[in-house]
C-alpha cells in the first residue's frame, strides 16, 4: 500500500525535496558527499551510497536514525575515504524482501556485496544500532572483508537485550501510524529525547537542519514503511527472531579488533550488558560516555571523532 505522500505528490517532486533537506544538512557541517550507486546481484538491490573524504576507506551503516545521522561525526572526523550506505529501502536505495532468508546471512551478503561493488576488498566499519548487527554479521562470514569494527550504541546484538519500546511499536499493527508520524518535527524530537538526547536537543547541539531532515525522511520518502517492514521480519512481539541475536560461541569467533561506543543514557541494554559483551569478543573493547544517548556522538562528536580516530590508527 503506497504511503500517503507517495500518493499525493509526484515521485520527482519528492525526491527533489528530500535532496534538498539532506543537501542542507551536509552543508551545515561543512561537507559535500559525492552520490554514487551500488549495483548488487545476490540480493538484487541498488544501493545509495555518498562518500566524504579521502583515506583509508570506512563503510558507515545506519541505524534507524537514517544516514544523515553520520554528518555531526564526519565533521569531526578527517583522514578517511567515509562511505555512508543508505541501507535498502532508505532513501533513494531500493528495497528488498527481509523474509526471504535468514537475517544474518542476507545482511552479511547486502555489505560483501556493496564492498564488492565499491572495489573495496577490505575495509573498517562503523555502524550504529541495528547497523551493529550487520557489521558484526559480515565480519563473521567474510572476516577477511573487514578490517576494524566501530558499534555505536545499543543493539540487538545478544538476545539478553530487550526490545525497546519503539520497535515494538513500529512492528506492532499500530506501527503504520509511527511511520506516517515520522514526518513531524515535534515527533523527531520527542523520539530523539527516548532516546537520550534531551540535554543535547536544549543545548543546540542537534542542528534543526538534522531535525529538518529527519522529518523530510518521514514525509518525502517510504523509508519508514519499509524500515518498519524490516522490523516485522526480525520482531516477534517482545522478542528477538532467531538469528538475529548472536550466541557467545559466535562472539568469540570474531577476532577483529572491535570498539564498542555506548552511552550512560541509552535504554538499549546496559553497562553490565556491554561489559560482557566485550569480554565475549576476543579483541572487543567498551568506551561508556557518561551521558551521552543511542547515538554518542550527538552529545560528544569531538570525544567521540577522537576516540574512533585513535581505534583506527592504533
Amino acid at each position: 500500500m503506497a504511503s500517503t505522500a507517495s500518493a499525493t505528490i509526484p515521485a520527482s517532486t519528492r525526491t527533489e525535496r528530500y535532496r534538498d533537506a539532506e543537501r542542507k544538512l551536509w552543508q551545515h557541517h561543512g561537507l559535500q558527499p559525492r552520490e554514487r550507486f551500488l549495483d548488487l546481484e545476490a540480493p538484487a538491490a541498488r544501493l545509495r551510497v555518498l562518500e566524504v573524504g579521502s583515506g583509508e576507506p570506512i563503510l558507515f551503516v545506519h541505524g534507524t536514525v537514517g544516514p544523515g545521522a553520520w554528518a555531526s561525526l564526519l565533521s569531526e572526523l578527517h583522514g578517511y575515504r567515509a562511505i555512508v550506505l543508505e541501507r535498502p529501502g532508505w532513501g533513494l536505495s531500493s528495497a528488498i524482501d527481509f523474509t526471504g532468508q535468514q537475517y544474518g546471512t542476507l545482511v552479511a551478503e547486502l555489505l560483501r556485496g556493496a564492498l564488492d561493488a565499491l572495489g573495496l576488498e577490505r575495509a573498517d566499519v562503523v555502524a550504529g544500532s541495528i547497523g551493529n548487527v550487520w557489521a558484526l554479521r559480515v565480519a563473521a562470514r567474510y572476516p577477511s572483508c573487514v578490517g576494524r569494527v566501530v558499534l555505536m550504541g545499543g543493539g540487538p546484538i545478544v538476545s539478553e537485550v530487550e526490545v525497546p519500546g519503539i520497535i515494538r511499536l513500529l512492528a506492532s499493527p499500530a506501527g503504520a501510524l509511527i511511520a506516517r508520524a515520522s514526518g513531524k518535527p515535534a515527533r523527531v524530537r520527542s523520539i530523539l529525547r527516548q532516546s537520550g538526547h534531551g540535554a543535547s536537543l536544549d543545548a543546540g547541539r542537534i542542528s534543526d537542519e538534522f531535525i529538518d531532515w529527519r522529518a523530510t525522511v518521514g514525509r518525502q520518502t517510504d523509508s519508514m514503511r519499509h524500515e518498519r517492514e524490516m522490523v516485522r521480519a526480525i520482531v516477534t512481539g517482545t522478542t528477538w527472531r532467531p538469528g538475529l541475536t548472536f550466541d557467545d560461541a559466535e562472539l568469540a569467533a570474531i577476532c577483529h579488533p572491535t570498539l564498542h561506543v555506548y552511552g550512560t543514557a541509552d535504554s538499549v541494554g546496559s553497562v553490565e550488558t556491554w561489559k560482557r559483551v566485550a569480554g565475549a569478543l576476543p579483541n572487543g573493547a567498551l568506551s561508556v560516555v557518561d551521558g551521552a544517548g543511542r547515538m554518542p556522538w550527538f552529545d560528544h562528536p569531538t570525544r567521540v571523532a577522537e576516540e574512533v580516530d585513535r581505534f583506527l590508527t592504533r
